[in-house]
């Protein structure tokens, strides 16, 4: 595994970090549920192999993941640092900042969290919330009593936002934000930030699974690489300013294989990047749709499986595939299936308002079902 210096925080990461919210799940008497005992195995086995930073939230998994980072990190608390978030959204008073932070603690079961996060931070969110409640003071001061060992934040919004908000206030130490092959938007301000002395870390690096499929990659690099997850990732990894690429990791398998990739010092060079370029631009040419799976837009109050149907759509405008328009037109056939079709869209914008990509999901979801269901 390769390490990193990770900002002025004077920590050293692994490049490749576990990100903990796309956890395995089961099937338990119909219902799907995480499965605890797997992704506590796959975890340990990621910090057998050398990575020492794992990232979870409040929210992620249905509210289990932490629990299950606490369970998964006894006997790892000195080797490992735990990054978590403060959901935002569900702050609407300063003392709620404190009160969260305190139930997060006991959930993951540790004295102190080295990264704590304001969650998903875009600077509608950074005035409304972070400055309108003074949280900075209430960071500073969870800070100060050793609660957190470092201020961070997670960034969702166009990229000179990133710069605004770390030259408006001087605690942040750490950023996480998205970045890979088909998203370079953030490129430049992770670079501004960097020079700051504050850590980068990625997320969405495989561009949330869009990049695990990509038959033209593979087309120009079969010989010298083995998947477009390798080239993905070594993508990332040849940026110097990114410290950490989290992967949302759920078998042994995604495990080995990756931290195999960051244990390479064989990263892209300046004419394989190029030639990437130029294959990337032609993709964006055929409309695809930049959801990363997140998940975030749901639940949809008309049971719509917003990721689902994306990626289904991407794929068959990618790959030209008959079978994702059988797979989209199987959606809700069953009668014990809650799940429906994109026509039953009653346009509430919910989904809109919580898409960290900003994709115009309504618009989306009539495109779709006019081309998926003819």
């Amino acid at each position: 595994m390769l390490y990193r210096k990770f900002g002025k925080t004077g920590k050293i990461v692994s490049i490749l970090g576990f990100g903990a919210m796309r956890l395995p799940t089961k099937e338990i008497n119909g219902v799907r549920t995480i499965d605890e005992e797997l992704s506590i195995k796959i975890i340990i086995r990621g910090f057998e192999l050398g990575i020492n930073y794992i990232d979870t939230a409040y929210g992620y998994c249905e509210q289990k993941s932490e629990i299950i980072v606490g369970k998964a990190i006894k006997g790892w608390r000195d080797k490992v640092y735990i990054s978590t978030k403060s959901p935002l959204w569900q702050i609407e008073k300063k003392d709620d900042f404190r009160r969260i932070l305190e139930e997060q603690l006991k959930k993951i079961n540790v004295e102190y969290i080295d990264f704590y996060h304001f969650h998903s931070l875009n600077w509608q969110s950074f005035q409304e919330k972070v400055l309108k409640f003074n949280l900075v003071e209430e960071a500073q001061k969870a800070k100060e009593e050793g609660l957190i060992k470092h201020i961070s934040f997670s960034f969702h919004d166009k990229p000179e936002y990133m710069k605004k908000i770390v030259d408006t206030v001087d605690i942040f130490e750490t950023v996480l934000c998205q970045y890979n092959l088909l998203d370079r938007s953030n490129e430049e301000s992770i670079e501004y930030v960097s020079k700051k002395g504050i850590g980068v870390a990625v997320m969405g690096p495989v561009g949330g699974g869009r990049l695990s499929d990509f038959p033209y990659l593979m087309n120009v690099f079969k010989e010298k690489y083995k998947n477009p997850v390798e080239i993905a990732f070594k993508f990332v990894f040849s940026n110097k300013n990114v410290s950490i690429a989290l992967s949302g990791m759920n078998s042994l398998e995604m495990v080995e294989e990756n931290a195999k990739i960051a244990s390479s010092e064989e990263f892209l060079n300046v004419e394989e990047i190029r030639i990437i370029e130029n294959i990337i631009k032609e993709r964006k040419k055929v409309g695809e749709i930049p959801c990363t799976s997140c998940r975030y837009c749901l639940p949809c109050p008309q049971n719509i499986p917003i990721p689902h149907i994306f990626n289904l759509f991407n794929q068959y405008i990618l790959l030209g595939s008959k079978k994702q328009k059988e797979n989209y037109l199987k959606i809700g056939i069953n009668e014990t299936e809650e799940r429906k079709k994109a026509d039953a869209c009653v346009e509430c914008g919910q989904c809109e308002e919580k898409c960290p990509q900003k994709i115009k999901i309504r618009e989306e979801l009539k495109k779709i079902h006019k081309i998926l269901s003819s």
